[in-house]
């Protein structure tokens, strides 16, 4: 291709232990260049970027930066040399509790040459010019815990921004962004490759890959297992070589329900929403899709008793269904997979075992005494059906991929029988191959209860649900039957198009 190589890693290893992460890893980045790395969780991936970014020390091996040797201690470090991380956790890349302003300022708010007084005119002054380069249109005084999710990633991808780097990571951006602000962050990596930045770009979502590839990194391993730059870039076989077997993208075959499960009559959730109306069948998995921001999770929120809905009625099973705490939805046999399992799924002090059966203790207890040989059973077949890669149940939650935390979030409500089973964005952050085995024990075990899931992606639907039903401005604008699925309709459904027209 003929662009420099502004950044280079050779023969990098690392362990932990007795394990080996990486076995020896080489990568070039070259400046005004997106190259996208594409490994299933726990290829090495997240231990590759966080040596890079000066989070862990590197075991052998070694980096370059324009030439001269990079070896950072500490993410400052990598910072300053020009290198700039923007992690999938979002709130390691913000303060919650400071305004937006001082969070697009922190790091020059910090180190050498700062001000000894703080100037908050100066503050709001030079976040307003990083915010207009990046296109960001949020009230800089807004505290970034007031925020909605993806406006607080777009601070984040802003702040890293400010360090105007020469290496730009990225780890799935656009995992919690619309499509309008995902665009626009497309449209700042494009400037930012005029500008002769490397950028290395680390997603699963193929509509990301394919918009911004210029070269196809794949991990297997601990070990890179194909580099492709050949254009057309085979996206397939990248594939391919990141799960080391051949996939096939198959839909699913649709199935019909006669027996209703859910039944949903007139249901608002926000003013001035167009009301909802809908039927969910025994076995049967329907998809819910939709841009970010249409109401997808308020829906899901009302199902499972989080918030009320403004109007409407359901019954669940023949019978009136009106839940007025997550306690009494579950009583009723209704279960939720949230969407952000770091705030609200997964319990980080907590070892598999005890994330499964946290909210099934009573029913695994005895005159108020847990009995641990039936949580330890259960987490165990859970393990197995789900395969959660882990040495035991007992292995504590950070030591897995976020793949498998995610299977983790899945097994917990799995582990008991449901009568409808809620995942609002379960597929979010794990790789194709974690996305396939929930997809495929989601179906297996669809016997009996309605499934739905809420999806931003449309691949993930498809390759999931019988049904797909999609959203716009908090209402059902438009429902497939996933076979022979008029797509061109759907995708003006997905934009709103069929709603407006109708105004």
């Amino acid at each position: 291709m003929g662009a420099d190589a502004v950044f280079r890693v050779d023969g990098l290893r690392k362990s932990f232990g007795q394990n080996e992460v990486l076995g020896g890893i080489s990568v070039e980045l070259h400046a005004g260049e997106v190259t996208v790395l594409m490994g299933a969780n726990g290829a090495g991936k997240s231990t590759l970027v966080k040596i890079i970014s000066g989070v862990y020390s590197r075991g052998s091996g070694s980096m370059q930066l324009a030439g001269k040797v990079f070896d950072p201690q500490t993410p400052a470090e990598a910072i300053r040399a020009g290198v700039v991380t923007v992690h999938q956790n979002i709130n390691d890349g913000v303060v919650a509790d400071l305004d937006v302003a001082t969070n697009l300022t922190l790091d020059r708010l910090s180190g050498k040459g700062v001000p000894t007084f703080f100037n908050p005119a100066r503050v709001r002054r030079e976040a307003k010019a990083v915010a207009d380069r990046m296109g960001l249109a949020i009230d800089l005084k807004a505290r970034v815990s007031d925020l909605s999710l993806a406006d607080r990633q777009m601070v984040a991808i802003a702040r890293a921004m400010a360090h105007r780097p020469k290496v730009l990571i990225l780890d799935e951006p656009t995992s919690s962004l619309s499509s309008a602000e995902a665009d626009r962050l497309f449209a700042l990596i494009d400037r930012l490759r005029e500008q002769g930045v490397a950028i290395l770009y680390i997603s699963h979502r193929m509509s990301d890959i394919r918009r911004l590839a210029d070269r196809i990194i794949s991990m297997r391993d601990g070990v890179v297992s194909g580099v492709f730059d050949r254009k057309p870039l085979d996206y397939e076989g990248a594939v391919n070589a990141m799960l080391g077997r051949k996939i096939h993208l198959d839909r699913v075959v649709a199935r019909n329900s006669a027996h209703p499960v859910l039944t949903v009559e007139g249901l608002r959730i926000a003013p001035g929403a167009r009301p909802i109306s809908l039927t969910l069948g025994a076995g049967e998995v329907v998809a819910v899709t939709g841009l970010v921001g249409v109401g997808k999770t308020a829906l899901a929120e009302t199902l499972f008793g989080v918030r009320r809905p403004l109007s409407g009625a359901m019954t669940l099973n023949g019978k009136p269904y009106a839940p007025g705490s997550t306690g009494e939805a579950i009583a009723a046999g209704v279960f939720l997979v949230a969407k952000d399992r770091g705030e609200n799924g997964i319990v980080g002090g907590f070892n598999i075992e005890r994330n499964i059966s946290l909210p099934f203790h009573r029913r695994m207890s005895r005159f108020s005494v847990l009995k641990r040989r039936i949580e330890r059973a259960t987490a165990r077949r859970q393990i197995d059906e789900l395969g959660i890669v882990c040495r035991s149940e007992k292995d504590e939650m950070s030591a897995l991929s976020g793949g498998n935390q995610q299977k983790v979030m899945v097994a917990r409500w799995m582990a008991q029988e449901a009568r409808l089973f809620i995942l609002d964005e379960p597929f979010q952050g794990v790789d194709i191959s974690a996305r396939r085995d929930i997809a495929a024990k989601l179906r297996a075990s669809a016997d009996g209860r309605a499934t739905l899931l809420f999806v931003t992606e449309l691949d993930e639907a498809l390759e999931t649900a019988d049904r797909i039903l999609v959203m716009s401005e908090q209402t059902i604008v438009g429902e497939h039957r996933n076979a022979d699925i008029d797509l061109e309709r759907l995708l003006a459904e997905v934009a709103g198009g069929p709603l407006h027209s109708a105004a």
